[in-house]
């Protein structure tokens, strides 16, 4: 596989941001392919296409094996762009009617949304949508989620039972959490959060909640990892994470002193978002590149999710972690995820707090 190279753009990130406005496997797969057929003599050569141009803001770490595996079972040879999912987000508005990106695979929701926002997505194929519960797709059929991600509470079990945990992560303003709490303000899924904050409870609502936990002392993290890890060793009793973090580091210690909480109540708290993906209008390879969504979306790929990334896997039949809460279970906001892509106004919003 070619060296992998992160996309910079000419802006910088704060720029980049602004510009966006943003505040089946196998066989199967390799016939749906598209060919070309030479004669050579009396003998037909089947000739498979080159390439595709992926702008993944998925790192390499988490999603290289499975492309690694695309490649081995389609004959197409995978170029990846890795980055910020923001500022590849941007990159492709930069670049516009000639950007070289056929696909655009995304860590959350809303740059997704800000992709289709501009017409540069195409309408997917219904029978691909079709795998995935709409709650977690463009309801206009412009990108679809390939896993899930859920919003979750991570305490400390020596300190702390599910009891004794508010019912949404609105009740974290009480006073009594004070010094007790970790978050990480810079994070980008705390921010799709704040976002979907925003959205459920008014602009008015939001900045009081964050005033509120800023009030508590909170102590910000440089990312959920390290939420995790302070939860666990006491050095806090409760984080605000996404689910999979705490099974990464179980890999590391299986008696880690820490569970996730899904807030009882839901609310943004309880957000299920996704990591998926959309096509771009500018696509040169578009049967391709529909071959890299469905083999995305085929249950070898949604078990490597589960398995490797402990992510949520979104068709049906595939299992997730054992003790995962299912996702029926969750009490998941009614929110359309493509619109949380407003990312400028709440990141203004976390300024004017005086978070970031």
């Amino acid at each position: 596989m070619l060296k992998r190279n992160v996309v910079k753009s000419k802006l910088g990130r704060r720029q980049l941001i602004k510009l966006l406005g943003l505040g089946a496997a196998g066989s199967l797969l390799v016939a749906c392919q598209p060919q070309v057929v030479e004669k050579i003599g009396e003998k037909v050569k089947t000739v498979q296409p080159g390439e595709i141009t992926v702008y993944s803001g998925r790192s390499e770490a988490l999603v290289g094996p499975i492309i690694k595996r695309f490649e081995e079972q389609s004959a197409v040879k995978a170029k990846v762009r890795y980055g910020d999912t923001a500022e590849l987000a941007a990159t492709i508005l930069e670049e516009g009617k000639n950007s070289p990106a056929d696909v655009f695979f995304a860590q959350d929701a809303g740059a997704l949304g800000a992709i289709a926002e501009k017409g540069m997505l195409i309408k997917l194929p219904d029978a691909l949508l079709n795998k995935v519960d709409p709650r977690f797709r463009s309801p206009k059929g412009e990108w679809v989620g390939v896993s899930g991600r859920a919003r979750t509470v991570v305490y400390n079990t020596e300190r702390l039972h599910e009891e004794d945990l508010p019912d949404t992560i609105l009740g974290f303003t009480d006073p009594k959490w004070k010094g007790q709490i970790g978050w990480a303000p810079t994070n980008g899924s705390f921010q799709a959060f704040v976002t979907a904050l925003r959205k459920t409870e008014g602009e008015e609502g939001a900045r009081k909640w964050l005033e509120g936990i800023k009030r508590n002392e909170t102590k910000s993290y440089k990312d959920n990892t390290s939420i995790v890890r302070a939860v666990a060793a006491g050095e806090v009793q409760v984080g605000f994470v996404n689910h999979y973090y705490i099974y990464n580091l179980r890999k590391q210690d299986p008696n880690l002193k820490a569970k996730n909480y899904y807030p009882r109540g839901g609310g943004p708290g309880a957000l299920i978002n996704i990591a998926g993906a959309g096509i771009l209008t500018t696509s040169k390879n578009l049967e391709t590149a529909k071959s890299l969504l469905s083999f995305l979306l085929s249950e070898e790929a949604q078990q490597y999710f589960a398995d490797q990334t402990f992510e949520y896997p979104l068709i049906a039949g595939v299992n997730a972690q054992l003790d995962l809460l299912p996702l029926d279970k969750i009490n998941h906001p009614n929110i359309d995820l493509g619109n949380l892509a407003d990312l400028q106004s709440t990141l203004t919003l976390l300024r004017d707090v005086g978070i970031l």
